[in-house]
């Protein structure tokens, strides 16, 4: 009888400490992407602050573009590789990467309105937050849309790329920024739902935090891309007012 009466205290109480451990984990995502975000932040005013340094990082701008795109590719590779001083060389240097590509941009909106910047990062925010709170509690299995979402985001850089380099269409600008951030709000809470999946309870210290910094990495990416398509969003309907 006493066995009986032991087991769904035991299982309330592995319930509770798995429930904690999740949260706790999640808000070490949270938590180190916001760092990341900062850190993008103090790049960009970094960059834009000393006209030399602009100048030299206004020039380069495409490299760091496909740099970017590159360290998005084998970063996780990185972050998994069991070595956690790689791993956050991979995050941190994405973050500052993406500082350096974002510079430019910002840097022209900053001396144009500063409250536009403001109010971009603002409905970033509210977007990004409602997005991710419907992946974490979604009771419906969003990995289906996982090749889907990264055929799109093919697409979309494929189409970014063509209108820089053929188009210059504020208009086709506007269409395929108004599409990424319908898209990366959909990728934003696939990735929630599958970073939440992905942590156990039992997992060592060194795989656990190669899961957070992962976790970060994804979402990071995601929300400084909706932050630049609602800019520029914000930025073209200014424009054309």
């Amino acid at each position: 009888m006493s066995d009986y009466r032991s087991y769904p205290q035991t299982r309330g109480q592995t319930q509770v400490q798995y429930d904690a451990g999740l949260r706790s984990y999640m808000l070490g995502v949270y938590n180190y992407m916001a760092l990341g975000v900062a850190v993008t932040a103090a790049v960009v005013l970094g960059v834009a602050s000393n006209p030399a340094v602009f100048a030299a990082v206004s020039s380069m701008s495409l490299l760091f573009f496909f740099a970017a795109l590159a360290l998005g590719f084998f970063a996780p590779r990185m972050i998994f590789s069991g070595n956690t001083a790689l791993a956050h060389t991979a995050f941190w240097s994405y973050c500052g990467l993406w500082g350096l590509m974002m510079a430019p941009m910002m840097a022209r909106y900053l001396a144009l309105d500063p409250q536009l910047v403001l109010q971009a990062f603002a409905v970033t925010a509210a977007t990004f937050a409602g997005t991710s709170l419907f992946g974490y509690v979604s009771k419906r299995d969003l990995s289906g849309f996982g090749g889907i979402f990264f055929m799109a985001s093919i697409g979309i850089i494929i189409a970014i790329l063509a209108n820089a380099f053929f188009f210059h269409s504020g208009i086709f600008s506007l269409v395929t920024s108004i599409i990424t951030v319908l898209l990366f709000s959909g990728v934003t809470a696939y990735e929630t739902q599958m970073i939440k999946e992905m942590y156990a309870e039992g997992d060592a210290p060194g795989v656990a935090k190669g899961k957070s910094i992962f976790g970060a990495f994804a979402l990071y990416g995601s929300f400084v891309t909706l932050f630049v398509h609602i800019l520029n969003i914000l930025g073209l309907m200014r424009s054309n007012n």
